[in-house]
């Protein structure tokens, strides 16, 4: 049986990248038992001695992914003077893309893991907003970054997405006189609260359109405008007992709304 052969991965992050290409070119010369070790979050002089300590002793190739130049430097110079070979995997393509936009790299490690970070912050925040749409689940009240409130075609859902793409977790609750609004919605602070509200005329034309869609004649009760007063006055009520932010979305588009609510909690919160 074959010796194992080595190679070492050295990375200022996770050392992800510098594997995945390893084992690429492994399976092109049927490599199958070449043993990987990975190094990571190398971020000293100290650290480059002690892989090349190691990778010395096994007559190891190390493989990197080094942003940081000082340190690369360091490692190029020291595997050369003890007989290592050790293989930039970033540097020919860096050198591609400051010669083709004129443009210097930040030299920073672990980008590729914040990006990471933020992406799954997005999908975490999307799935909470989903989870907790329209008062399903009053727990999500607690958990949550922003609450929404207010009555019935106020885009509380749209909002809640559109501010899940932002990061944060948004529970919206709807306000109907004859359900008794979740305890757990007088428990937060009124920071994380925003109540939004309408003007008649423009929800009973939404609501009738609503209607209208659903097959539905626009005469039913949900249309007419003396139940949306009724509502629209209980929701006022409930906004004001809370404390909260109340902000008029008739004429306002989706991502205005947005950036005015996380301008006025911003605001709320430092004072």
């Amino acid at each position: 049986m074959k010796n194992r052969e080595i190679v070492y991965i050295v990375s200022d992050s996770v050392g992800e990248t510098a594997e995945l290409v390893v084992k690429a070119v492994a399976t092109q010369f049927n490599r199958g038992y070449v043993e990987i070790k990975r190094q990571t979050y190398v971020e000293s002089f100290e650290d480059i001695e002690d892989v090349l300590a190691m990778a010395i002793h096994g007559s190891a190739i190390i493989a990197y992914t080094i942003v940081i130049p000082t340190l690369k430097e360091y490692l190029d110079k020291r595997a050369k003077d003890i007989g290592i070979h050790a293989v930039d995997l970033l540097n020919p393509l860096m050198e591609a893309f400051i010669n083709k936009f004129n443009q210097q790299p930040k030299y920073q490690p672990k980008l590729m893991r914040k990006l990471d970070d933020d992406y799954f912050r997005k999908i975490e925040a999307i799935e909470f907003a989903v989870k907790y749409d329209d008062g399903r689940d009053p727990r999500g009240i607690l958990n949550a970054d922003i609450i929404l409130i207010g009555v019935s075609r106020t885009s509380k859902t749209p909002l809640s997405m559109y501010l899940a793409h932002k990061r944060y977790k948004v529970a919206n609750v709807p306000i109907v006189p004859e359900i008794k609004p979740p305890d757990e919605l007088f428990k937060m602070p009124r920071n994380k609260c925003v109540g939004l509200i309408i003007s008649p005329d423009k929800l009973n034309a939404i609501r009738k359109e609503r209607l209208k869609n659903l097959g539905l004649k626009s005469e039913a009760n949900y249309a007419s405008f003396e139940r949306i007063l009724e509502e629209l006055d209980y929701a006022e009520k409930i906004m004001k007992r809370i404390g909260c932010p109340i902000i008029n979305v008739s004429d306002k588009a989706i991502e205005e709304t947005a950036d005015y609510i996380l301008d006025i909690l911003k605001k709320e919160r430092s004072s």
